[in-house]
């Protein structure tokens, strides 16, 4: 089932679904999606191993030790809180190649990494039952789990940080360390290449490509490219000095994070967050860059450098007085044609362009599809709600000058198919002043 979105030429698509195009005008139920939802691979010492694993904002604060195997303040997880400071839901992938669990004699690693290694655990004779134990398991030298009054192993409960061994044989120790865990090898194209394959079931606003190696950041280009004109997920890929990408849906961070040890992909982390958090009817022009990564601006201080990087579509964050501040708030997208004009190239407009294709598709696939005859009826109904939800776009000021009369829906080519065509106009913030004074 398509998504939502899909470009069409012609009308000759097999599969059940909403077909959606996007062109310029030639210039001389009604529910919005929720937004602030992530997709991010990435590499971590703990976590869930070969699978999708949603970690909200909430979840963070509260269970970040458990979840990443630190403390929300440390600063092993700094990368993280800058995504959560605009996003809601992040949906993360684990990037791993031949890792491992750290173990002992009596428990293994609930997770592979080398986190583990920071594991042990501590067996005593309980005091009121000395044929017994109490069993401690302690993360960084803090009890994480106690068990009192075991007998035997076989008894002991799986928690958060371990998967107890049944047949081990519990004998006192003042702490017996879990050894041999590890993040596995330098990360390869084809861990990428598992987690955007995992990831693609997933709704997401951005994705983000933790990455300076240019063929993995050309597969997540291409990934981003093929599933939002093809499959029609709506999403926009943020990475870091990706190249001449010339593409909507594709955001370029030009600074560079530094610093000993940094990655100098940084500053994806507090865009990718900031580009999915905010609303539809909201720009990130001028927004304040308040991450925790330090970003050069040597690429970023003059006019004549700021113009440059801005006609060639990269997004930039710069210093405007003590502050640092996002410049504009766009993509890659160039090279403007009639069909595709300059709009195209502001993440504003691609926001509401994504905005209804994403609740049109919802639209359609719950109410209509495979339920509603195609006949003037079941078309004037359908088009009554296309109608109401740009209305509400327009209550927002997502949108302005909606007309309904602009909007006709009719019969397409077969007895199953409607052809709806709607002109929209995307409201983007004001980036520019030009005032003249008269002096009477």
């Amino acid at each position: 089932m398509a998504l939502g979105g899909g470009f069409f030429l012609t009308q000759n698509k097999v599969l059940p679904g909403t077909y959606h195009n996007f062109i310029s005008a030639a210039r001389a139920f009604v529910n919005l999606s929720d937004r602030g939802y992530v997709g991010l691979p990435i590499q971590l010492d703990w976590g869930p191993d070969d699978e999708v694993f949603t970690v909200t904002v909430e979840d963070l604060q509260k269970n970040s030790r458990k979840i990443f195997g630190y403390d929300y303040t440390d600063p092993k997880l700094k990368g993280i809180r800058d995504v959560y400071k605009n996003a809601i839901t992040v949906y993360f992938y684990k990037l791993s190649v031949n890792a491992s669990a750290a173990q002992n004699d009596y428990a293994t690693a609930k997770y592979k990494g080398a986190r583990g290694n920071d594991i042990k655990i501590v067996i005593q004779a309980n005091v009121d039952e000395p044929t017994k134990f109490d069993v401690q398991t302690l993360l960084d030298n803090v009890v994480v789990d106690e068990q009192i009054a075991v007998a035997s192993a076989g008894e002991l409960v799986d928690n958060d940080f371990v998967i107890w061994k049944d047949t081990a044989t519990l004998e006192e120790t003042a702490g017996t360390p879990l050894t041999g865990g590890s993040n596995g090898d330098e990360i390869t194209g084809g861990a990428h290449q598992e987690a955007l394959d995992n990831l693609e079931a997933y709704g997401f606003n951005t994705l983000g490509c933790l990455s300076d190696d240019p063929i993995i950041k050309s597969l997540y280009i291409e990934y981003t490219k093929r599933l939002r004109d093809q499959v029609g997920a709506k999403f926009q890929l943020v990475g870091h000095k990706l190249g001449a990408v010339d593409h909507e849906g594709v955001i370029d961070v030009q600074n560079d994070a530094v610093g000993e040890g940094e990655e100098v992909y940084g500053a994806v982390y507090w865009t990718v967050g900031a580009q999915a958090g905010v609303a539809v009817n909201q720009s990130n022009t001028n927004k304040l860059y308040n991450g925790e990564y330090t970003l050069d601006m040597s690429e970023t201080k003059t006019q004549q450098q700021l113009t440059d990087l801005l006609k060639a579509g990269k997004y930039v964050i710069h210093r405007v007085g003590e502050e640092i501040r996002v410049l504009e708030d766009v993509n890659t997208f160039t090279s403007f044609t009639v069909d595709k004009n300059e709009d195209f190239s502001m993440n504003q407009v691609i926001r509401v362009l994504d905005q209804i294709a994403i609740d049109t598709a919802t639209l359609f696939n719950t109410r209509y599809l495979g339920k509603v005859p195609n006949d003037q009826s079941g078309r004037v109904s359908l088009w009554g709600d296309i109608v109401a939800h740009r209305r509400e776009l327009q209550g927002i000021r997502a949108i302005q000058n909606f007309d309904p009369e602009q909007v006709q829906g009719e019969q397409g080519n077969s007895k199953k198919s409607v052809v709806v065509n709607e002109v929209v106009e995307p409201t983007v913030a004001m980036s520019q002043l030009y005032i003249t004074t008269t002096v009477a």
